[in-house]
């Protein structure tokens, strides 16, 4: 009955050090129950070379096909947006910050006043 149990063990021992050697394959190491993923940091890295389409938006405004028809040079739409207010910056159509216009020389640029947490903007790209 004793050695049956100390066959059990040493069975269970070897499994479990299987399992963390394919873990340790897999790029995930194990510290008691913690598991730490490697390979998410390392993709993380291959994909910071991509380019990321950038756009920052003024504002919007709902108007009827017929508005949108009558439209000529000159026409005024107002936007939804207080002159002020913060602009909407998208990443690949995805707000991740809000920030204000500014000069730099002869073109536009703008300051970022408020950034989305870096996980979040990642997850939603």
């Amino acid at each position: 009955m004793v050695e049956e149990k100390n066959e059990q063990a040493v069975e269970t021992e070897e499994v479990k050090q299987d399992d963390e050697q394919g873990k340790k394959a897999e790029g995930v190491e194990t510290k008691g129950d913690e598991k730490v993923e490697r390979s998410s940091l390392e993709n993380l890295r291959v994909l910071e070379n991509i380019d990321v389409k950038l756009t920052v938006e003024v504002g919007g405004a709902e108007i009827k096909l017929r508005e949108l028809l009558r439209i000529n040079e000159g026409s005024v739409i107002e936007l939804e947006r207080l002159a002020g207010d913060p602009l909407d910056i998208l990443a690949n159509g995805t707000i991740i910050a809000k920030g204000e216009v500014v000069m730099i020389g002869e073109r536009f640029g703008i300051r970022f006043t408020e950034v989305v947490d870096p996980k979040e903007r990642v997850q939603n790209l």
